[in-house]
């Protein structure tokens, strides 16, 4: 197993390139399999979860190119080979229940066991079976797994009882090419249903009203292939904001779109972080003023995400004052808290609600990436802690950001990747 060895490293300085969008371009990824033609995507992230994905669609007909040097990737599937995901690549990402919309709008079948992931709670797919059940499709649950199989699909009217991205997708992939009109109530609104809904577009899916909380999809007889760029990754910009605010730092970061982290953007500035968008990108600064405490409350897009939670506690443990954070989405995504109170912090969580003391000195401790952002706020907590801190567990970090370490380093960042 990988560590990180992270030090104490000042102020970061410099200007970091932001890659493109790990929760973008998994679905599109899944959405091409849609076609028999060829696809090509660009801006594609250097991701454990990509490789996975490409394994995936692999394994169920897809014939995949990596272009390195370019960021692409190219997916033709000519023809279905397999309905079934296998177990050995779902269990190591959530994800992969993706695919299952599209082999059912693809084929008339789909088998995919329970999928892995993170543990930062229940994600249930009961909105995806749900959807796919008013589509037409009967669902078989078994001991692991879960079969949908359809003759035709034909259109309905969902609605979500809660706004979920996964089941948002699943069901608008599935219904581009279910015979008569699919309306979803209560949908995501994330920018990554809108980049999805664009790459359908162009495959010639008649999709409206992608993020807003009501989209229709007018049923087409088939979908072909297309060249799409993936948006940037919104949390991984939001990773970086924090970086620059967390070590007082001033960084540039390109390739960014402001209104995808407007939660973000509003929290730092409420405690005193300088943040400016230019035609060359968001510059952010910590370095101005002093930094005080303010409070967050997790809700779905457009609300502040869920995602950048761990990762704005762990900032708020080194500013003046007390911050309260409240998580609404999941209920078991304080597990990075206990690793944060080993280097020092003072964070008091009681149910949903969790109680920052502020300005503490953190010190150097080995610690457990416990989930993707957890892992990333603790090696962030590492860059203000005396000593080194020891971060384990790392293949949780590289799952979800490409070239981590690298663009660390590249802004002062004293880190090392060891195997253990």
């Amino acid at each position: 197993m990988a560590k990180f060895l992270v030090d104490k490293s000042g102020p970061l300085f410099g200007e970091v390139e932001i890659s493109g969008s790990k929760n973008a371009v998994l679905p599109i990824m899944a959405a091409s399999i849609l076609t028999e033609d060829k696809c090509e995507i660009t801006d594609v992230p250097a991701l454990r979860d990509v490789d996975v994905m490409c394994k995936l669609l692999q394994s169920v007909g897809a014939k995949v190119t990596e272009d390195y040097s370019e960021n692409s990737i190219f997916i033709e599937t000519e023809k279905i080979i397999a309905e079934e995901a296998p177990y050995e690549l779902v269990k190591r990402m959530r994800a992969s229940i993706l695919v299952m919309g599209p082999l059912l709008a693809r084929t008339g079948k789909a088998r995919i066991s329970l999928p892995g992931g993170c543990a930062i709670g229940a994600r249930p797919i009961e909105l995806h079976l749900k959807g796919f059940r008013i589509l037409g499709a009967k669902i078989v649950e078994g001991h692991g797994y879960v079969e949908a199989t359809v003759d035709k699909l034909m259109g309905g009217k969902i609605y979500l009882d809660f706004p979920s991205v996964g089941a948002t997708e699943n069901i608008m992939m599935a219904a581009t090419l279910a015979e008569g009109v699919t309306i979803i109530e209560n949908a995501a609104e994330e920018p990554e249903i809108v980049d999805l809904a664009n790459f359908l577009n162009k495959m010639g899916a008649k999709i409206k009203g992608a993020g807003t909380d009501t989209i229709k999809i007018e049923g087409v007889q088939d979908l072909h292939g297309t060249k799409h760029a993936v948006i940037p990754d919104r949390i991984e910009t939001g990773t970086f904001m924090v970086a620059a605010a967390m070590t007082r730092g001033n960084i540039l970061i390109k390739n960014v779109v402001p209104d995808h982290v407007k939660p973000v953007i509003a929290k730092l500035v409420e405690c005193g972080v300088e943040i400016e968008d230019g035609d060359d990108g968001m510059r952010v600064r910590g370095d101005l003023r002093p930094l005080i405490a303010t409070d967050i409350k997790t809700m779905p897009y457009p609300g502040f995400p869920t995602d950048m939670q761990s990762l704005f506690m762990s900032f708020l443990t080194t500013v003046e004052g007390t911050s309260v954070v409240i998580e609404t989405v999941f209920e078991n995504r304080y597990m990075h808290v206990g690793e944060l109170n080993r280097m020092g912090a003072n964070i008091k969580v009681e149910g949903k609600s969790a109680l920052i003391q502020g300005k503490r000195e953190l010190q150097g401790a080995q610690v457990i990436s416990t989930d993707l952002r957890a892992g990333a706020a603790l090696v962030l907590a590492g860059l203000m802690a005396e000593g080194t801190t020891e971060v384990s567990e790392i293949y949780h970090i590289e799952r979800g950001y490409s070239f981590f370490m690298e663009k660390l380093r590249g802004l002062g960042a004293k880190i090392t990747r060891i195997e253990d």
